[in-house]
């Protein structure tokens, strides 16, 4: 089959696009490879997808560049490019993310219309949710977005949603859950945990440690994705959790990782920044009864994975 993967450079993507190309699958991949963080790593990410088979790379911007040329012939296209975090989508950085996040979003949308493409997997987050009602979220409960960056996520699931509802696009949103693992980018949390071990540094813990986190394991994530692409029955407009179910505390986090990799931890501590919530957590029956899917890795494992990564 092929594949269009966007965002092939970055951490989802670089797991995606390598289980693909190991598959035997041709995979066209487009990344701008925006200096968002080090460019180096997206590269050293493509290389290393590259490594397990023959990758179609293109570096453009899918806000503005043709991308009719790349889509058409395409089986399945899978959007998992866009500006990430919630701390810089204040102010002024909102023009970025909605750029990024929306504007691109409509952009392949439309461009997968014309080529009538097989199915779009739309990537979403858990922080369409927001300071949630209940725990564990459901996809039935009311989006509060807690941030800029959660608003634009919001923006481009119903744009997918419009797309399928107006034209019968199939589109399937997944909503990712704080997913962690090798090649996580340098900003999140677990990442810079490890570095600060590696690095004898400390790791600026953002509040008291009590938030809480649904925890998703990479690997899982390519696992939903992939069900989500290749699945028979799947409603266009269908939107779903991807949860590992692994909810820990940051302090708890902080202690495990010194346990892991026995050596303690300094803490750079610091306030609680607009539009950090209090706690994730996805409720997963749904994507349990449409694509029987469920988290094979649990925390153990994938922080170990992690650790053998980000430390050698």
């Amino acid at each position: 089959m092929r594949f269009v993967v966007t965002g092939s450079a970055g951490f989802v993507g670089s797991h995606l696009a390598r289980r693909l190309v190991d598959a035997g699958h041709d995979v066209v991949g487009i990344d701008c490879l925006r200096a968002n963080y080090d460019v180096s790593e997206k590269k050293a990410n493509l290389a290393w997808v590259a490594a397990g088979g023959p990758l179609d790379q293109h570096d453009l911007d899918l806000s503005a560049d043709d991308l009719d040329g790349l889509v058409a012939g395409s089986d399945i296209v899978v959007h998992l490019a866009g500006q990430p975090g919630v701390r810089a989508s204040w102010g002024d950085g909102l023009t970025e993310y909605t750029r990024d996040n929306i504007v691109a979003t409509e952009r392949l949308l439309a461009a997968a219309g014309r080529a009538g493409v097989g199915r779009v997997v739309l990537a979403s987050s858990s922080s369409v949710y927001g300071e949630a009602a209940r725990y564990p979220c459901s996809e039935d409960d009311l989006p509060r977005p807690h941030s800029p960056y959660g608003v634009t996520k919001l923006a481009a699931e119903h744009l997918g949603l419009a797309h399928a509802r107006n034209e019968g696009l199939p589109v399937v949103a997944l909503r990712f859950f704080s997913v962690y693992g090798p090649r996580q980018r340098p900003d999140m949390g677990l990442r810079r945990l490890f570095d600060a071990v590696r690095t004898g540094g400390a790791f600026p813990r953002y509040g008291d440690g009590s938030q809480v986190r649904d925890l998703t394991y990479v690997g899982d994530v390519v696992d939903a994705t992939l069900l989500a692409a290749s699945a028979a029955e799947v409603d266009p407009g269908t939107v779903l959790n991807v949860a590992g179910g692994s909810q820990v505390s940051l302090a708890e986090l902080i202690e495990r990782v010194e346990v892991l990799t026995g050596r303690a931890i300094t803490v750079d501590q610091r306030p609680v920044q607009l539009g950090d919530v209090a706690r994730t957590g996805g409720d997963t029956r749904r994507i349990r009864a449409v694509l029987g899917w469920e988290p094979a890795t649990d925390l153990d494992a994938g922080l170990a994975a992690m650790a053998d990564w980000a430390l050698g």
